[in-house]
Order: C-alpha cells, then structure tokens, then sequence
C-alpha cells in the first residue's frame, strides 16, 4: 500500500493531525503519573516502636522533650535508641523493630548499664508525621517485618507494565487503536480512584497491578496510533515527544506529592488530572492504516474527506490510488484473498529469525541491551533521585523536567548526525554520570544531583530514540517481532529497576555503579551496529544483512528524499 501518500495529499502535522496527536498525548501524562506515583505513595517516615503507658520525658543523646513528636524529625536510627520514661516510672529504649524495658533503673539518664528486657514491636509505631501525614506505610505499618510487603508495590506495578504491553498490543492489531485507546481510559480513571478506596494492601496490591496493566496498553497503542497519523518528515518528533508527556506526568507527580501529603487524596487527584480526555477519546477516529489493512475502504474515504475539510483543503485524494497497482487492477477481492492467504514465509516467522546469522544475532543482542539499559537506567534515575539528598520533591520535579531539553537534543542529533552516533554517546555520559556520583564527596548534595540529571538526561535520549532506531534496523518481514522482543526487555528492565534501587541499602552508590557499567558497556557495543539515517526501510533478511556489510552511502531516491526530509 501506498498510503503514506495521504500526508503528501493532506499535510504531515497539519490541523487536524495536531489536534489528534495533542490530545492523544495529553492521556499519556497520566502513565508517567501512575508509573511514578508510588515514590510517595510507600514513603516511609522516621519510627520507633510504640510503648504502654503515657510518656512524660524523651532523651535522645544530650536533646530533651516530653514526647516523641519532638525528636522523631530529627532522629537517626543508625545513632542509637530513644529513652523514654511513662507516667507509671517505666523507661524504655526505642529503636525502630525493637524496644527494651529497663530493669530497675535509678535515674533517667540515657546511657544505662542495667539489665534489660527486649522485645519485639508486636505492631505498635509511632511515626513522624511532620513531612508525610498519611502514607500506605503508616496506615497498614508496612514496617519491620512486613517492610518487604512495601518494596514490592513498584515491582508488582512493574510486572502489571509488562503483561498489559504484552496483551494490548496484540489485541490492537485485532480490535483498532482507538477502543483501546477508550477502554484503557476509561480503566486508568477507573482503577486510579479505586485504588484510593482499597482499605486493604492485596487488594491495593491488585488495583495497582491492573492500573500498570491498562497505563502499559495505553502507551503502547498510542505511539502507534500517533505515528499512524502523522508524515515521515515529523514522525522522528511526534514519536519522540510521546516521551515527553510521560515525563510531564512525572512533574506532576512531583508537585502533587509536595502539595498533597495524604496518600489516599494525592491518588485521587492524580487519577482525575487527566480525566477530561474521556469527554474527548470517544470521538477519535481510526486510523487510516489500520482501516486499509482491514479493507474498511468507505470509512478510510470519509476520514480522508474529514481530515481535509478540517485542514481548509480540497480532497483530490482516492481510496483507490492508495492501493498497489496491482490492487487497483483486481479490485478489493485480490486484497482479501492475500490477507486470507498469507506467504508460507511469513507463517514459518519466528523470534529465531533475529539470530538467522551471526550478524543478525549480535545485532539483536545489542539492541536488546540498550532497550534493557535505557529502562532500567531511566527508572533507577526516576526512582533513585528522592534518595539523593535536599528536597526530594525538587529531586523528582527536576528528573520529570530534564527529560524535555533531552528529547528535543535527541530530535536534532537522530536527524543530523544518525541514531547511532546519538544513541552510544548518551549511553556513554549515562554511564560516566552515574561513576561519578560515586566520588562526588557525601556532602556536596547539589553536585549529586546535577550529576544524576546529566545521567538521566542522557539515558532519556537513548530510551527515546531505541524505538524508531529498531525499526530501521530490521527488515519488514521480521520488524515486528525486532519491536515487540525489544519493548519485552524494556519491561524487564523496568521491572529489575525498583530492586536495582533497594540495593542502596547494601551500599548506597551500589545501584548507580551497576547502571554506569552496563551504560558504558552497551555504549561501546552500540559503536557497533549499523547507522540507518537517510536509508530507506529494507524488506529482506538479504538487505538487512548488507546494512550492517556495506559502508555505502547510496540510497534510493526515496531513501534521499526522505533524509532531505528529516533534515
């Protein structure tokens, strides 16, 4: 099919398509929100264990009050225990799991030499609540022994991420992008509220995994649908930018978690901020690939004549000259008879043609890579930047900002100097960055902190560009299984990245050292493949092969237009 004539015809990013791709994204702001809600929504606050009995006096080293209230804030678990007397002459020590009773002091003083009783918290905290009111930790005590049930909100959301891309990007190809577009909408509100409304942690547990689900069906479908309405000279942009919005949702996460420290209202009013796309998803159109791909020639026609009323233009344009010559000759039976009688080529296809030689495996194992390294790297910055020292909502709303100047930098160089020669050099000070955090001295936070912007600015652009990258890469034949096998080992990496971030209580630099290295390592391996700027797409495994065997820089007449194009 020749379809992408209708953006010759009708314009690349005009009106219409502007208007579409706007408000399409505008609901992607709503998967970075809930990717990233759950940095504030497992905060843990400062705790010790709770004790019977009124309390009169706190020590804590040569510091004094008369309730925990007033030492929490500044307590140091790692500095030793707080001592406290009750109104029954009892003192205890309180450490965050433990607490002991002194056996027959004299006086209250807070070194003691005495024998003492310890136990166990048996589920009694006391938590700080200057800074965070209400958290899902301090409502169900998702400390101590039950800490692990904390730590595996964001990896169960992660694996939720995983499977709905999976699931909806399969059933989009069968059903159309745009009911999954409204019915992933519809869910993301749906599930968003419900999960304010849990009152039990499985049950939040499970209302968070289907949230991941139908937020991952949605950003799928709709890079897809973006790209399905928008002309090559732009569609380097629009892909890009759809990253763009996510990292808008992680903005607002940010804001919303400094204004809003109730854990059940912050999820409230992050789920509804992008409510008002459901008044509007409803009336999307399909798109006119999808509706040529399923013969749907009448429907393609009236979107053509839709589209050029909306732009000001005169529709010239035919469904009949969209099609091969061949088609046109035979008619809409020949179409039907090859989408019912696919080549016996394409049947036999499998993930085992992207190792069909030795080039071709050490390609896809690179790719691969860097669609695992650009996840992983992007949530360990995202989720990491609140441990970083200094605010953590500034920490948070600064790795959300950062992401924008990155895409368009990678806009530019992707046009002009090649995916390749953007892609391994971003790698490269990803990598560099996240070594450099590890020597950066303990209390020069603001220097911690711009190095992990530099870092996660850096990956954003090679996360960005991986997509499109691996589509140039491969052959027709064999695209579609390149993408989906790539955005798979995204999803591991995403999934890997909170456990990655929990290694901080190992050794605080232990996450940045391992993304540094498999940065650095990736970034070299990357120098390595084929550059595709200015190439037409190939359609054979032979051609695919030569891409990666021939320096040359012919192209066809096509493949110079198009890069005359994009520059």
């Amino acid at each position: 099919m020749t379809v992408e004539r209708i953006f010759d015809e009708l314009g690349h990013f005009n009106r219409y398509q502007a208007c579409l791709y706007f408000a399409a994204v505008f609901q992607a702001i709503a998967c970075g929100i809930h990717y990233l809600a759950s940095v504030f929504l497992v905060q843990t606050p400062n705790f010790v264990c709770s004790v019977p009995g009124n309390i009169t006096d706190v020590l804590y080293g040569n510091l004094t009050g008369f309730s925990l209230e007033d030492i929490l804030p500044i307590f140091k678990s790692d500095t030793g225990p707080l001592v406290v007397r009750t109104a029954e002459g009892e003192q205890w020590e309180l450490s965050r799991c433990r607490c002991a009773l002194r056996i027959n002091p004299k006086n209250f003083t807070y070194d003691f030499d005495g024998n003492k009783t310890v136990k166990a918290c048996d589920g009694n905290f006391v938590y700080d609540l200057t800074e965070i009111h209400q958290s899902i930790v301090t409502d169900w005590d998702l400390v101590c022994e039950n800490e692990w049930l904390a730590k595996m909100c964001q990896p169960t959301f992660m694996l939720g991420v995983l499977v709905g891309a999976l699931v909806f990007g399969d059933i989009a190809d069968r059903v159309g992008r745009v009911r999954i577009l409204m019915f992933t909408s519809l869910c993301q509100f749906g599930f968003g509220v419900s999960v304010a409304f849990s009152g039990h942690y499985y049950f939040f547990l499970v209302l968070r995994f289907l949230l991941a689900m139908v937020s991952s069906g949605y950003l799928v479908v709709v890079f897809v649908y973006v790209t399905e309405f928008t002309g090559i000279k732009v569609r380097t942009w629009t892909s890009m930018h759809v990253h763009a919005a996510f990292a808008v949702g992680i903005m607002v996460v940010a804001l919303t978690g400094y204004l809003v420290r109730v854990w059940w209202i912050y999820q409230i009013i992050l789920s509804t901020c992008t409510s008002p796309f459901l008044l509007l998803c409803w009336k999307f159109p399909e798109t006119p690939f999808y509706l040529m791909a399923k013969g749907r020639y009448k429907e393609t026609q009236t979107l053509l004549d839709a589209i050029a009323r909306f732009n000001g233009l005169e529709c010239r344009l035919k469904v009949q000259e969209l099609l091969e010559p061949e088609e046109r000759e035979n008619g809409k039976a020949l179409l039907e008879e090859a989408e019912q009688q696919p080549l016996q080529s394409e049947k036999k296809l499998s993930i085992l043609d992207l190792f069909g030689s030795w080039r071709m495996a050490r390609r896809t194992c690179t790719v691969w890579a860097i669609w695992f390294i650009g996840s992983l790297g992007y949530y360990v910055f995202s989720l990491g930047s609140v441990n970083l020292g200094g605010n953590q909502y500034v920490n948070l709303f600064l790795a959300g900002a950062v992401e924008l100047p990155s895409y368009l930098v990678g806009c530019f160089a992707m046009d002009r100097i090649g995916r390749k020669k953007t892609c391994a050099p971003a790698l490269l000070l990803a990598g560099v960055a996240c070594l450099l955090i590890i020597v950066v001295p303990a209390d020069i936070e603001a220097l911690a902190i711009a190095l992990c912007m530099t870092g996660k600015f850096a990956i954003a652009i090679a996360f960005g560009l991986i997509y499109l990258y691996t589509c140039e890469l491969y052959p027709t034949i064999i695209r579609s299984l390149a993408v989906g096998s790539g955005s798979t080992m995204c999803r591991v990496g995403s999934v890997v990245a909170p456990f990655c971030v929990y290694l901080a209580d190992v050794w605080t630099y232990l996450p940045q050292l391992i993304v540094g290295i498999l940065a650095f390592i990736i970034g070299v391996l990357t120098l390595l493949l084929p550059e595709t700027l200015g190439r037409p797409l190939t359609t054979t495994l032979e051609e695919a092969e030569a891409l990666g065997r021939e320096p040359s820089k012919k192209n066809s007449a096509l493949g110079n237009k198009d890069a005359e194009d994009r520059m």
